[in-house]
């Protein structure tokens, strides 16, 4: 038996034109496909959507992908990205709301069983209770070092309240709470398995003054804070930051927050993968991560390449130079075959 959300999907898959007309007025019929700028509805030629095919599974009526970002999914996704909205039950209702069906009876509350603090299940409980970053503190925060482009992004999220628990508090003490940009940690198949949080401070909009003022919980061995479909390719790095960087200078390319050089040197790229770009931070743990990845894969027709940045980092490359320096810096970097497509949007 199909679950609410598969057979809401399959019904919208039906009316997957009046679907667009609503929700992407500013796209255009293309063929079979609906065009349009991105999932909030800007013009343009980024963001299509399949306006024929069955009801499921492979070329499925209402698949949609954004070449931009790499985001993809069904009709139900684009809904909630489109409307910003944080949880199932809204999307769903919403769905209901378009195809003129009765919303959800509420469920009948039932007892939560505390999850333990850190685990993949607090982490997932956590990623449920975020919502999109558009036009929160954690936009304002990525926007302030130089990231900007990401409310469609949906590997992150926004908490308003979360909890910090301090390592020398009292047992029984309460725990601190400040805003928080969460980062979705998965595996290769896109399953969560942990979430990265970076606390701010609504005063200045930078990070909070905490120590550490990031902590991540959940399974993160082999995992990453992914962003993009990739296809041959992949760039992996340490923090978020530094990898939304490097995606902002090479339009398109996937990338993948390893958040760590230990865990970067332990990153498990997909099976498929020809090509791994590497964003080594110029200090001595990068190149270590760098040479531990090298030397695991040695067997593996996979080809690693270095990426350095000018500075520190990538974010420090972007905070401080034009996208031209930093892609210029970059190109020798980058194997032939890639340039053409990385570099598409260097300016003139």
């Amino acid at each position: 038996m199909d679950s609410p959300a598969t057979d809401l999907s399959q019904k919208l898959s039906r009316e997957a034109e009046a679907v667009c007309r609503q929700y992407l007025s500013n796209g255009r019929k293309h063929g079979n496909y609906w065009v349009v700028g991105d999932v909030d509805n800007s013009p343009g030629r980024s963001l299509y959507v399949r306006l024929t095919g069955p009801t499921r599974g492979k070329g499925a009526a209402g698949k949609w992908t954004d070449a931009a970002t790499g985001e993809h999914g069904d009709l139900l996704d684009l809904i909630a990205a489109n409307l910003n909205l944080s949880t199932l039950r809204d999307t769903l209702n919403e769905a209901r709301r378009f195809l003129s069906l009765p919303k959800l009876e509420p469920p009948e509350k039932q007892p939560q069983t505390p999850a333990m603090r850190g685990s993949p299940e607090a982490a997932r409980r956590l990623w449920a209770m975020g919502r999109p970053i558009a036009g929160t503190l954690a936009e304002r925060y990525l926007s302030g070092r130089g990231l900007t482009g990401l409310r469609s992004v949906s590997a992150l999220r926004f908490h308003p309240n979360c909890y910090y628990w301090r390592e020398d508090a009292d047992a029984d003490a309460p725990p601190d709470a400040w805003p928080a940009l969460l980062a979705k940690v998965t595996d290769t198949s896109g399953t969560l398995t942990g979430v990265h949080r970076t606390w701010l401070d609504p005063r200045t909009t930078e990070k909070a003054p905490l120590d550490p003022n990031r902590k991540a919980m959940g399974n993160l061995l082999g995992h990453a804070v992914r962003i993009g479909s990739p296809t041959d390719i992949l760039a992996v790095g340490e923090g978020l930051e530094t990898m939304l960087s490097l995606r902002l200078a090479l339009a398109g390319l996937p990338i993948a927050a390893a958040l760590s050089g230990n865990h970067l040197a332990a990153f498990d790229p997909p099976t498929d993968l020809r090509r791994l770009y590497v964003a080594i931070d110029n200090d001595e743990a990068g190149q270590t991560a760098f040479d531990t990845l090298t030397e695991r894969f040695a067997e593996r027709e996979l080809h690693l390449l270095p990426l350095r940045p000018m500075l520190d980092d990538f974010n420090g490359d972007l905070r401080t130079c034009s996208i031209d320096e930093m892609r210029g810096h970059l190109r020798p970097q980058l194997s032939p075959i890639d340039v053409p497509n990385l570099l598409a949007a260097e300016s003139c």
